[in-house]
């Protein structure tokens, strides 16, 4: 998160494979390189930016700040997101600020004229109300909604549905988790919310080759996510351990060359 190098080692591994990077923040690290900087390093090396934005460490002046700077940079879209509580990450000491929300936050970013997406976990309580966050958050000004892990590719299609009979009908960008070792198993495990398929993760972790694995069961599931009603795409995501960050991003290179 706070690598220079890596960050552009990994973003050279992705080019020519992906429409766009998702650039949000890293998973349990609080600390690291302000979006537009980041934004500005991928951007360097050949790759559209789909730029993350939170509410949890910016007051709405600081917020502001960076919309535009994104916006200048010329970024493909931005993620906008409440954030997390600094407790479930790695400066649990930090003072959250949350002066917005990310449905106020999607309103800036769609008047500064930027393509927006939001965060929705469909299986999180309550999930009856899901869909319909997802639609007040369109009315603001979002244009794609990005799902949490959220099981097999038929419940993906049921809140897919849900969300198109609402008032404001976006399509989703449902994630395909990637995993190949145990560290990467650990991680989407501990997401919130999340529901991975069944025996997914036992199935990568249980083989001879475990990168082969995950490669295959994520080309699989993408797969079956992408011939869905109301999917516009899908986001390669996951983690590795330290140090393995290129291994990974070769990864995920092949699995979207798979999907392409």
């Amino acid at each position: 998160p706070v690598d220079g190098r890596s960050i552009t080692e990994c973003a050279a591994l992705l080019r020519g494979s992906v429409d766009a990077v998702l650039a949000g923040d890293a998973a349990t690290s609080r600390v690291q390189f302000p979006p537009a900087y980041r934004a500005r390093l991928i951007q360097d090396e050949g790759l559209r930016v789909w730029a993350g934005v939170n509410c949890r460490d910016r007051n709405r002046v600081a917020l502001e700040s960076e919309l535009a700077a994104l916006a200048h940079a010329g970024v493909a879209a931005v993620h906008c997101v409440t954030g997390d509580h600094p407790a479930s990450g790695g400066r649990p000491d930090a003072m959250p600020v949350f002066d917005l929300d990310s449905t106020r936050l999607v309103a800036l970013a769609a008047e500064l004229g930027l393509l927006v997406s939001v965060a929705e976990s469909p299986a999180a309580p309550p999930v009856a109300s899901r869909a319909q966050r997802v639609s007040e958050k369109a009315k603001a000004g979002a244009a794609f909604a990005m799902l949490q892990y959220c099981g097999e590719a038929a419940e993906v299609a049921a809140f897919a549905a849900e969300v198109a009979a609402t008032s404001h009908p976006v399509p989703v960008l449902p994630g395909v988790p990637v995993v190949v070792d145990k560290e990467g198993a650990e991680l989407l495990h501990s997401f919130a919310a999340a529901v991975l398929p069944a025996g997914y993760t036992e199935t990568v972790l249980a083989a001879d080759d475990p990168l082969a694995a995950g490669v295959e069961v994520a080309v699989r599931y993408g797969r079956e996510l992408l011939a869905l009603d109301g999917v516009a795409g899908v986001v390669l995501a996951g983690g590795v351990a330290a140090g393995a960050e290129p291994r990974f991003a070769e990864t995920l290179a092949e699995i979207a060359r798979a999907l392409a």
